[in-house]
């Protein structure tokens, strides 16, 4: 108790400080009003009392998986900051904390989730990175004036429709194998910074993304 109180004097201490030479105050700390650094990155935890704090209102989620601004991700890499991140946060390990800290882990949790979904799926990757780069967001009648490729899609969605259950491998690896080829290309566009380009890719993207809720529904039996 006496530390705790001795610690947040000391903060108080620096504030006063920084005030006197004129520094705006920045962020501080909603137990122990500890100075913070601002940031945008993993979540934070006082240096004083250690009190989980509130997630940055619009964080890089790039940034926050300690992940390059890249359409290029490492599933692995990904996937074990993901596991990392949750193990620090989860509402579990905050049952016996104030309730504002336990509404923070879940909140922390629920953004830690969100950021390991948007940058493993190729197409919500790709679409978030042209957010980031102020580009509109790609839609599917981007891909209007390409009559062969809508040709392509009008012919799945044919097989689709006329495929038995048995029947949908075939139908189920054109969907991949043009998935995969998609990637590449949107892969190839970020990389030379054509963003227009990466934008009508992803609204091709799109197209097949739709493909494959429509089989998965069809795969569901009745």
């Amino acid at each position: 108790m006496l530390a705790a109180l001795q610690a947040r004097l000391g903060w108080a201490r620096l504030a006063l400080r920084g005030a006197a030479l004129g520094r705006a105050p920045g962020p501080s700390c909603w137990s122990c009003g500890a100075p913070l650094p601002s940031s945008d990155g993993p979540p934070h935890f006082c240096p004083g009392c250690q009190a989980l704090q509130p997630p940055a209102p619009r964080p890089d989620l790039f940034r926050l998986m300690d992940c390059d601004r890249s359409f290029r991700v490492d599933p692995g890499q990904l996937q074990r900051r993901f596991r990392s991140l949750q193990r620090a946060v989860h509402p579990d390990r905050f049952g016996k904390r104030p309730p504002k800290e336990q509404h923070y882990s879940e909140q922390h949790s629920s953004l830690i989730n969100k950021a390991y979904q948007t940058l493993l799926n190729p197409l919500s990757r790709g679409l978030y990175l042209l957010e980031l780069n102020g580009v509109e967001p790609a839609k599917e009648t981007d891909c209007d004036g390409d009559s062969a490729f809508l040709m392509e899609v009008m012919e799945i969605n044919e097989k689709l429709a006329e495929s038995k259950n048995k029947d949908l491998e075939e139908v189920e690896t054109s969907i991949k194998v043009k998935q995969e080829e998609l990637t590449r290309e949107v892969t190839a566009a970020f990389e030379r910074d054509d963003l227009q380009e990466a934008k009508k890719l992803l609204g091709k993207m799109k197209y097949f993304a739709n493909l494959e809720d429509k089989l998965k529904a069809k795969k569901i039996p009745s």
